[in-house]
């Protein structure tokens, strides 16, 4: 898979729904931009095809900066990798015959596939390049904040971050994802844009891209301590495959309570419950730290069929979409970073 690698935006691009890219580009392409100050800011959209609304900012962004004759006068040069068109244009995360797109950047751990040779022809295109920044763009199908993510606690990864949310989720697992690969070159950061489709969550990933293109340089002090809240990912919790699931009432093996993305970035204390599980199933879950060790026992407990908290943790993008549940994870588990 070559990466299709251009130096202009192609007639009619900035007017183009993300279901109807494939269409016009064909393949995942990367856009370099020329601005008036060097290196570059890389911002990858549509990393998931569904994870809309970093497309949706970015073309507000740059007819920000186009005049009447439809030239560009960026404040600082841009890179824009648009990903995983193929997706986008059926509404889903992935295709099935597809690996995660922003599971297989450079630093993975899954076997080989054609993806990871695009992605690592991104970085070494960028790293050519000259980055100033990295901006991964993204959105959560359950209730979550706004917040950012990072895999690095310096300093400029840190204000990066603060910029757009005083929630900021500092985590190492998983791997290969594009802030990770990324970070080896550059700060780095993850945007979780809140649900698609909120006009809250374009007008303020504008806003953020639109200050990152104005920095001038990434400022190395400390962030003043009320100015963050810094929470580190734990625990990765996943649904065991041969387990089936649903919320509320239900016939499946587990029940989730029904409003279970309620409970995102809530600090929830020993004992609290997710839900019932059927006799026979265990505890149905399974969670692993960021070194990939089993940790359910340590987080997770039966009570009387009940699932419930054996450690008061905070979760994080817990949803109720089945097909991204079984495609990634059920949440996160995390822990305030002192």
């Amino acid at each position: 898979m070559k990466l299709h690698e251009i130096n202009h935006i192609p007639e009619r691009l900035l007017e183009t729904e993300a279901e109807n890219l494939e269409a016009l580009l064909g393949k995942p392409t990367l856009i370099h931009l020329q601005g008036r100050q060097e290196p570059a800011l890389l911002i990858t959209v549509l990393m998931h095809g569904n994870e809309t609304t970093g497309w949706e900012a970015v073309r507000v962004l740059l007819k920000r900066y186009c005049n009447q004759q439809g030239d560009l006068d960026l404040p600082r040069s841009l890179s824009l990798f648009i990903s995983n068109v193929s997706a986008a244009a059926k509404g889903l995360r992935r295709l099935d015959n597809q690996p995660d797109y922003n599971r297989v950047w450079p630093g993975c751990s899954l076997p080989y596939t054609e993806e990871h040779g695009l992605m690592q022809q991104v970085v070494d295109s960028m790293v050519d390049r000259g980055l100033f920044a990295s901006v991964d763009m993204h959105n959560n199908t359950g209730l979550n904040p706004h917040y950012g993510c990072i895999n690095s606690l310096d300093n400029r990864f840190l204000h990066l971050a603060a910029m757009f949310s005083r929630t900021v989720v500092y985590f190492l697992r998983p791997k290969g994802v594009q802030s990770m690969a990324l970070a080896e070159h550059c700060p780095a950061v993850t945007l979780e844009c809140g649900k698609v489709g909120t006009v809250y969550g374009v007008e303020h990933a504008v806003e953020y891209l639109d200050g990152c293109l104005h920095l001038s340089e990434h400022p190395s002090h400390p962030v003043a301590e009320h100015d963050i809240d810094i929470f580190h990912t734990v625990a990765t919790v996943t649904v065991l495959d041969h387990v089936s699931f649903g919320f509320g009432e239900c016939e499946s093996n587990i029940c989730f309570i029904n409003e279970l993305d309620r409970l995102n970035f809530r600090e929830l204390s020993v004992g609290a419950s997710f839900g019932c599980v059927k006799p026979g199933h265990g505890i149905g879950l399974e969670a692993r730290d960021e070194n990939g060790r089993d940790v359910t026992a340590k987080y997770f407990m039966l009570d009387d069929g009940e699932l419930r908290l054996r450690t008061a943790v905070m979760p994080s993008m817990l949803t109720k979409d089945h097909r991204v549940i079984r495609q990634d994870c059920l949440c996160y588990l995390m822990e305030r970073y002192s």
